[in-house]
């Protein structure tokens, strides 16, 4: 299968450049889109909407730190994004909703190897709502 829309799911750590170094490796290889996903699960859903910040930069559902380290991620990929999802709420609610609209065909996320992963992980849950191939790349702990 030919990957035409690349999505990576981001969590605001610098573990996350793991993630963007696999999806540009892709997308040049494939020829492929790239969009990233964030959404902040902590408060739970206070935002209902997800709001791309590559049409709607002035828009804000997270922090101001929180944005700008995204923003951050943003310049690290040397690539430009085709969308940049942001919200908060369920992870992956979010996930298969910004799959429905914006016709991702494969989405990468990270899974981490220690103990809280293995009782609750967010990988599981994108997987489990995911209508595309995920790639689970491991996070070194």
């Amino acid at each position: 299968m030919k990957y035409k829309h690349i999505l990576v799911a981001l969590e605001l750590s610098d573990e996350s450049k793991v993630l963007i170094d696999r999806a540009v490796f892709l997308a040049e290889l494939l020829d492929a889109d790239v969009s990233f996903i964030h959404i902040d699960g902590t408060h739970g859903e206070i935002y209902h909407e997800l709001v791309d910040l590559v049409t709607a930069p002035e828009q804000r559902p997270l922090t101001v730190e929180a944005t700008e380290q995204l923003h951050g991620f943003a310049e690290y990929a040397k690539c430009t994004l085709k969308h940049f999802i942001v919200g908060t709420g369920d992870l992956g609610d979010k996930v298969k909703v910004a799959i429905a609209e914006n016709d991702f065909d494969l989405l990468i996320c990270g899974h981490h190897h220690d103990f809280w992963s293995k009782l609750i992980s967010a990988s599981r849950q994108v997987i489990n709502s995911s209508p595309v191939d995920v790639l689970v790349v491991p996070m070194e702990d």
